[in-house]
């Protein structure tokens, strides 16, 4: 199986330009390949977005070179949760895969990423009720076959938002409480007291947003993250990483798209619009300093 690759880096843009992206991953070796900008390369079959989900209706508009209406399939990898409209409103007549994925990787250097063997996706349909199901399944198994091909971990899912919402009620909490605090998420949960009620409280709220939206979510949701979290040493965030380089943040998909939400279902929910409203300030400070 031949697949032909391009990388569009936003990234360290200086240094990319002239050295390009080099990946080092312990489970799919080293790569290294760069494209500018979408304008330099031509349509693709699949293109995918596993970029930080900022400014999504601008980086929607910017891949209009490489999207061929009605045959390119767009593949959204991100954090959080709406973050697929932006691309169907700028491409209703195109397919999109959406993707949970948990990925540990660091930039170590500007221009390289080091993957670490951790790596597991969820993978599924964003459906488009202008396109055939049959069509729409094709080109899903399609993009799975080459990432077996990849020995790529992934399960094919029907019910991706379940999956969206599940990891953003552990994003909403996690990123948001690492990077107000600048601490790790034990020394949160041992800071006091209060400190892991206020999570469970934070989570349950996003857990009730889910499911006014259809998503069908447990509310044993909330002691299986707390579990997960606990049998981990204590860690950071992406969130928290971008802070404190400062870059701007994933704060719209991760917490501005539930409150949205929330006040138009006319559902109070006081601990996550706290968290938000507060972050905004955080990344309106990084973005003016850019």
């Amino acid at each position: 199986m031949y697949v032909h690759r391009s990388y569009m880096y936003t990234g360290d843009t200086d240094f990319s330009l002239f050295k390009g992206i080099t990946i080092d991953s312990e489970n799919h070796g080293q790569h290294n390949f760069l494209v500018k900008s979408p304008a330099e390369a031509s349509a693709m079959d699949y293109v995918v977005c596993a970029h930080k989900a900022i400014d999504q209706d601008e980086v929607a508009a910017q891949l209009k070179p490489v999207v061929d209406p009605g045959r390119t399939t767009i593949v959204v990898i991100q954090n959080g949760v709406g973050n697929e409209e932006p691309f169907r409103k700028q491409f209703p007549q195109n397919s999109i895969l959406t993707c949970v994925t948990w990925v540990g990787a660091i930039q170590s250097s500007p221009g390289v990423v080091k993957h670490m063997k951790s790596e597991d996706m969820q993978i599924g349909l964003f459906p488009n009720s202008e396109i055939d199901s049959s069509i729409e399944k094709k080109r899903l198994d399609t993009f799975a076959d080459l990432l077996r091909h990849g020995q790529t971990r992934f399960q094919v899912l029907e019910n991706m938002q379940q999956q969206r919402w599940e990891k953003v009620v552990w994003n909403a909490a996690w990123n948001s409480l690492t990077t107000l605090t600048m601490v790790d998420t034990q020394t949160w949960l041992h800071s006091s007291p209060d400190a892991e009620p206020f999570t469970r409280s934070l989570m349950r709220e996003v857990i009730t947003i889910g499911r006014a939206c259809g998503v069908p979510l447990e509310d044993e949701l909330v002691d299986q993250l707390m579990d997960k979290i606990n049998a981990l040493p204590g860690i950071g965030s992406s969130m928290q990483t971008d802070c404190k380089s400062g870059r701007p943040m994933e704060i719209d998909v991760i917490l501005g798209f539930p409150v949205r939400k929330a006040r138009e279902l006319g559902i109070s929910v006081p601990y996550l619009e706290t968290i938000y409203v507060i972050l905004r300030a955080v990344d309106g400070r990084l973005r003016a300093a850019l």
